[in-house]
């Protein structure tokens, strides 16, 4: 499996692991686990957007990575 591969394996689990952490913000009856979910996930959502950019430079710079 190449980098550019990994990158964009690693970007899919952490967008599931964003949805899950929204729900579990979102059906959370604890306001204590409610902040920690959402605190979790905006966390999570500053990763994304660096393997989004990380993965854009990858297809730039190397373009046979690029998506189809």
């Amino acid at each position: 499996m190449t980098i550019a591969a990994n990158v964009k394996q690693c970007l899919s689990t952490i967008k599931g692991i964003e949805a899950q952490l929204s729900s579990l913000a979102l059906n959370s009856v604890d306001e204590g686990a409610k902040d920690v979910f959402h605190t979790t996930m905006l966390t999570i959502v500053d990763v994304k957007k660096d393997l989004q950019t990380r993965v854009l430079e990858l297809e730039r710079l190397e373009p046979q990575y690029k998506s189809s």
